[in-house]
């Protein structure tokens, strides 16, 4: 008697799964679906003719239907309200959320319209002042927006996030010494925010290059909402700036787009006063996060590369942005 092994995490069949989204969609014959990439999720590409749609199958046990249906809620909220952004598709019953039977378990899917374009992590001084114009207007729509999901405040990104860190991390060294005094400096940072000055709402969380598409006429879209959450507004812009320095090692370069940005964003809304005086921190916070999110989906995501040796770079990635906004944490 053969028993059936079990799985953590499977990779879907691209001609199943285009067979299914033709049926679920009613594309037509000549529908193909391409694996894109595997990683916290997985993506396909799917084409229709002259039509692209991208389907995204969520790994097992990563977001609840809840979860992703506010994600998806958020989205139509942003489409709805013109801001450039690649948008939810219903299926022939007007549902969104798909349930695919996996070996490892029940696991979600969406389908998405194709955010025109394509990305780059080299694009110009001129292109970051239009990603500051396209973030501007999606924040614009998502200030005051509540998410029945997660928030990013201090319990999140810096106390619960270290625990974490510290459970695969389990020697004593100076790179996780250095978190735990960033964590601490952080949260006195925080408790002195005046909180009324700092816009509020639903946060995207992971704005950089390989999130958005390009045209040739430098329209911009956001997409890959996957970790959207409630928080300061400010978390996406000053995350940005921090992918956008580590990205572009010559520093004129980076303060070139990181200007243009901020002027792009501005053409479109305000940065409070008190939100630009935080900016250089809140970017540490989500990096806390991340590094704990890497750990705790250890064995869907990252093990290829998480050792002593990513914690080292991570952490002098950081260090090279305290030192160029001269941040004093020790």
């Amino acid at each position: 008697m053969t028993t059936q092994f079990p799985v953590i995490n499977s990779t879907l069949s691209a001609n199943k799964l285009g067979e299914f989204v033709q049926r679920k969609y009613k594309l037509s014959k000549n529908t193909q679906c391409t694996l894109f990439r595997t990683g916290m999720n997985h993506i396909y590409m799917v084409t229709d003719v002259n039509e692209k749609y991208v389907f995204r199958v969520y790994t097992f046990d990563w977001r609840t239907k809840i979860e992703i249906g506010e994600e998806l809620r958020l989205l139509s909220h942003l489409n709805k309200n013109k801001a450039p952004v690649s948008f939810p598709i219903a299926d022939n019953f007007n549902e969104y959320i798909q349930e695919l039977n996996a070996p490892e378990g029940k696991r979600f899917g969406v389908l998405f319209s194709f955010a025109d374009g394509a990305k780059s992590a080299k694009f110009t001084a001129e292109t970051s002042f239009f990603i500051g114009q396209a973030l501007a207007k999606v924040h614009k729509s998502t200030e005051n927006f509540t998410l029945n999901r997660i928030t990013y405040d201090n319990n999140v990104l810096l106390i619960h996030s270290l625990k974490q860190t510290r459970k695969f991390f389990k020697e004593e060294t100076d790179e996780i010494k250095f978190l735990e005094r960033t964590a601490k400096f952080l949260q006195n940072e925080f408790n002195n925010v005046k909180n009324e000055q700092i816009r509020f709402g639903a946060v995207h969380l992971d704005i950089w290059f390989d999130n958005m598409h390009f045209n040739h006429e430098n329209k911009v879209t956001l997409f890959d909402f996957d970790f959207c959450g409630n928080g300061w507004l400010c978390l996406d812009i000053s995350y940005f700036l921090f992918q956008l320095f580590t990205t572009n090692p010559n520093e004129n370069d980076y303060v070139l787009k990181a200007e243009n940005f901020l002027k792009g964003y501005e053409n479109i809304t305000e940065i409070s006063k008190e939100e630009k005086r935080i900016l250089p921190f809140v970017c540490l916070s989500i990096m806390l996060y991340y590094i704990s999110i890497q750990c705790d989906r250890y064995e869907n995501w990252t093990n290829i590369f998480l050792n002593e040796d990513h914690l080292k770079r991570f952490v002098g990635n950081l260090k090279r942005w305290i030192i160029h906004n001269k941040i004093e944490i020790d």
